[in-house]
């Protein structure tokens, strides 16, 4: 897989995926009924970041991966959602944010010495960042979103994770 189709293409359709169980999310709070915006502080865990922080981190994640593995500035967000619809907002900016990127940024990814900020004078390759890093990091804010809306009962499924792939005729 090229890295533009890990930083832009996967990342892009997962975080629509999030947009989606965001929605289902507020179908379900109507069904029941209660404020759907609840759930923003909804976790697993004590020690785990709450719901909201769960989707800043994956949209933050995807749009630094996209940053460090071809150099171009990433937009910053200020981390002040305070409703889904704040937050389905945010993924719409990030997801126009991955369109501005072609495969022709990525030249050259592969070896781009990748600094990272919390680990001062040392880089990683950028092949190997996004392998050993910028994709596992992105994922487990996925997964946690989605653990989180499955836990507090939206009725959510395997294909929802998934989502949408390209089938051919036989």
């Amino acid at each position: 897989m090229s890295l533009h189709s890990f930083a832009i293409v996967q990342s892009r359709k997962m975080l629509l995926n999030v947009d989606k169980w965001l929605e289902t999310a507020a179908a379900h709070a109507a069904k029941k009924p209660f404020d759907p915006n609840v759930l923003l502080a909804a976790r697993l865990a004590p020690d785990q970041f709450a719901l909201v922080r769960q989707v800043q981190s994956a949209c933050d994640s995807a749009k630094g991966n996209a940053s460090r593995l071809t150099g171009k500035e990433a937009p910053k967000h200020p981390d002040t959602e305070q409703t889904l619809d704040e937050l389905r907002a945010r993924i719409k900016t990030v997801v126009a944010h991955l369109d501005t990127y072609t495969e022709a940024d990525f030249e050259g990814a592969e070896a781009r010495h990748v600094v990272l900020s919390f680990i001062p004078g040392k880089y990683i390759l950028g092949a190997d960042y996004a392998r050993e890093f910028g994709e596992p990091n992105f994922y487990f804010h996925v997964n946690m979103t989605y653990a989180i809306l499955r836990h507090n009962g939206v009725e959510l499924g395997k294909r929802d994770y998934l989502g949408a792939f390209p089938l051919h005729d036989a």
